[in-house]
């Protein structure tokens, strides 16, 4: 497993977009897309220490917003997803969102859980069979 990236949510894409290039030293902004498999806006920041940040407004985090709770997860990058799943899942943890496909990731499957540690989430690595 390899550190990937944090998940933040957020209101306003714009609004964050506008904080964060006024409080970190960005290298670029994605393009703002939506995933219709989350029902989220997304747009990936990457930071000039390589550090990515996801931003995610709509449905789904709004209550994390409403609670003030932005650190919505963090991302692993893991070779197997299927089998990572079910390690998580003997450690207890509860699958939130089963492997699919995500747009901002040009497709590559990943998944949602709830664990002891909070929201994790599973993205297929994208090494070449």
């Amino acid at each position: 497993m390899k550190f990937h990236h944090i998940g933040v949510a957020c209101e306003n894409i714009i609004d964050s977009k506008t904080f964060i290039s006024s409080t970190f030293q960005v290298k670029k902004f994605g393009d703002i897309i939506f995933d219709k498999n989350q029902g989220v806006h997304l747009c990936m920041v990457s930071t000039i220490c390589n550090t990515l940040i996801e931003l995610i407004s709509g449905e789904t985090v709004s209550s994390f917003v409403k609670k003030r709770q932005y650190v919505y997860h963090t991302c692993w990058e893991v070779d197997d997803i299927m089998i990572s799943v079910k390690n998580f899942e003997c450690q207890g943890a509860i699958i939130i969102s089963k492997p699919t496909p995500a747009i901002l990731f040009n497709y590559r499957k990943v998944a949602f859980l709830m664990t002891n540690i909070g929201i994790i989430e599973l993205l297929e690595s994208n090494r070449i069979s």
